[in-house]
């Protein structure tokens, strides 16, 4: 009895999580919380979260509970100062994204120095490999944005990345879903289509070519735009 409540609690949760009502970077409901909303008992809500962090779901911070995909992004970093849940708000964050990241790599392909070109290389590669579920493909496609903007020897581009966080990216609905039962290879092609245009902006930024790097970090994050609205309207999800 007290599996299937368990396995109810991770239905409802990870729907919550797909459907964007608990956006990344937030934090879910206390355990009271989920005690009292759910009627379930305190083993039930803990084994629940177990099985949500076994999936790649959730990440807990020690001392300030568990939150999903990533923990928040250092106090000193506070913006933007809320979550980014609606299809709107994604594709408003990666139009901003888009002018900002598109100046760094083609100043990162002028400026990079061959430990940014080695952080880039690990983060592509990490990412690729990602096995341990969202939250580790989340934070290697946010190590590679992030290892661009550093390469761009702007201190304040990358403190615009660092302060819009991991939560910036948002991962593919198909993804988030793999754990209910759901095409795995939808997830696979998704994160393979990201991989291959993440490839085509390091091997710019490593040829110098300024012109070529912005243009690629564009149309990454055009298919992005065109993966997120392609989840709006079938049965995918949303990608950056």
């Amino acid at each position: 009895m007290a599996a299937h409540r368990t396995e109810e609690l991770v239905a409802v949760l990870r729907r919550a999580v797909v459907e964007g009502r608990i956006a990344p970077g937030e934090k879910l409901p206390s355990e009271n919380e989920l005690i009292a909303a759910h009627g379930v008992s305190r083993t039930v809500v803990r084994e629940a979260i177990t099985a949500l962090r076994a999936e790649g779901l959730v990440r807990t911070r020690r001392g300030a509970g568990s939150y999903v995909l990533t923990p928040p992004a250092e106090p000193s970093a506070g913006w933007p100062g809320r979550p980014v849940r609606t299809l709107k708000e994604r594709q408003s964050l990666l139009e901003l994204r888009t002018g900002i990241e598109a100046e760094a790599a083609g100043l990162a392909a002028s400026r990079r120095a061959p430990e940014d070109l080695a952080a880039m290389r690990d983060a592509l590669e990490s990412f690729r490999s990602a096995s341990d579920g969202p939250a580790a493909a989340l934070a290697q496609d946010f190590a590679f944005h992030r290892a661009v903007a550093a390469a761009s020897a702007n201190p304040y581009l990358l403190e615009l990345i660092d302060a819009l966080g991991p939560v910036m990216i948002a991962m593919p609905r198909r993804r988030l879903e793999s754990g209910s039962g759901s095409s795995e290879g939808d997830g696979s092609a998704l994160l393979a289509a990201a991989h291959h245009e993440h490839a085509a902006v390091l091997t710019a930024i490593e040829e110098g070519d300024a012109r070529t790097a912005a243009s690629a970090m564009r149309l990454h994050l055009a298919g992005s735009r065109r993966r997120l609205a392609d989840g709006a309207t079938g049965p995918g999800g949303h990608e950056s």
